[in-house]
């Protein structure tokens, strides 16, 4: 376990992150994985990181924050709080994210206080989403086993057992063995993704018209300019990074108001410490115009209407239905796991790369190339055994993309 640990914490600082001499390092942890995050803090300073900053987070306080704080903390964000993200952003700093929320942390909070509390961050946070869109600083995800978690992915395991298991899950999906193969066989894993998306990028699909037997039957105008990315991005100072690990996703940028047709998720969405299930979009012209759960529903109407963006499309992801994690046969209630283990849209905000010169657009000029903004980004799984993509071309071909839930090429 402990040599699984450390390849792990490796993995995240000299992969996922791609530390550079005398470059900072912001690690965001939870409070219960101090232990892991000094991991990673060693092996930065290991590699010349100049400083590591922590930023710690801790469940029970968030929960108790919400159900206990005085009402007007949620429609303010602190001025340190913000030069925090900002400062370090501007400065080129490496942001790693470990995560192990309990996906239900927030069940009963009240769900006006969470709306403006995303609303009031994203207000105060433009500058970092900003400097985040131009595509600055390095950044990557992580996940952490907790039992809270376990427990949830794992309902008949006791506690103990449970969080070995969800380890185990972790460690399979992000290629960690224990035995120090794991950087490489990402290297590998990131030129066999990328060699699917210059596949797709020579197509340059006009649409993409999704079906399947849950009752999906939508079509997804692409961006006139957009590109596809895979196996991880680069700064605009030349620093490779991987965003999230696990990575199985191929993805780009819809046109924004070129989405029409009706949408079922395929898995439940976790947000706001809710599970939202049986989620249902109608779309016309892109915009969400009915939203429908079967748990959840105030939830998921309360996620798409934070600001006029957030009731828009932004990605087009592609996943395999046979890829590892989804060949794991395990429901992980984590958007950063089940989101490679589907196909899968984001609504909310499009990445300002995932269009041919995006990362030097000003805002107007990434609207025009039909992206768009918001201050939110929530992916939600639409892949199945059964899904059928078929691509149209600019001259009129259709392509199959998708057949069977897998890709035609």
């Amino acid at each position: 376990m402990n040599q699984k640990l450390q390849e792990y914490a490796r993995l995240l600082v000299e992969v996922g992150i791609n530390i550079q001499k005398g470059q900072r390092l912001i690690i965001a942890c939870p409070v219960d994985h101090a232990p892991f995050a000094r991991l990673c803090a060693s092996i930065a300073y290991e590699k010349g990181c100049k400083e590591v900053i922590m930023n710690w987070s801790d469940d029970e306080l968030t929960r108790k924050k919400y159900l206990m704080a005085d009402d007007s903390v949620f429609d303010s964000v602190p001025e340190w709080l913000v030069r925090f993200y900002t400062d370090y952003s501007k400065e080129k700093a490496g942001f790693l994210h470990l995560v192990s929320t309990d996906p239900e942390n927030l069940l009963g909070v009240d769900a006006d206080r969470i709306l403006r509390s995303h609303k009031s961050q994203g207000e105060a946070l433009k500058e970092y989403r900003e400097i985040r869109n131009k595509n600055i600083n390095p950044w990557s995800i992580g996940a952490l086993a907790s039992e809270k978690w376990a427990k949830l992915v794992f309902p008949k395991l006791e506690p103990e057992k449970a969080v070995e298991a969800l380890w185990e899950k972790i460690f399979m999906a992000v290629r960690v063995k224990g035995d120090g193969t794991a950087i490489e066989a990402w290297r590998a894993h990131s030129k066999k993704l990328r060699g699917r998306m210059k596949i797709l990028n020579d197509y340059n699909f006009k649409s993409l018209h999704y079906k399947n037997g849950l009752g999906t039957d939508l079509i997804v105008e692409l961006a006139h300019d957009h590109v596809w990315e895979a196996g991880g991005d680069t700064t605009a100072d030349g620093q490779f990074y991987m965003p999230n690990m696990p990575t199985e996703e191929i993805f780009t940028a819809n046109k924004r108001d070129g989405i029409n047709g009706v949408v079922y998720a395929s898995m439940p969405l976790c947000r706001d410490g809710n599970v939202i299930e049986g989620l249902r979009f109608e779309i016309k012209d892109g915009k969400i115009v009915k939203a429908t759960a079967d748990k959840g529903e105030g939830i998921l109407k309360n996620a798409i209407s934070v600001d006029e963006g957030a009731s828009y499309f932004g990605e087009v992801a592609l996943v395999p239905f046979d890829s590892p994690i989804s060949n794991s046969k395990t429901l992980f209630y984590s958007t950063l796991y089940d989101e490679n283990a589907s196909c899968h849209f984001a609504f909310g905000r499009a990445y300002p790369t995932t269009v041919k010169g995006g990362i030097g657009m000003s805002k107007e000029q990434l609207k025009e190339a039909g992206l768009n903004d918001s201050i939110t980004h929530v992916d939600f799984m639409v892949g199945t055994s059964d899904l059928s993509i078929v691509g149209l071309t600019h001259d009129g071909r259709e392509v199959p993309v998708f057949v069977e839930g897998n890709f035609a090429f």
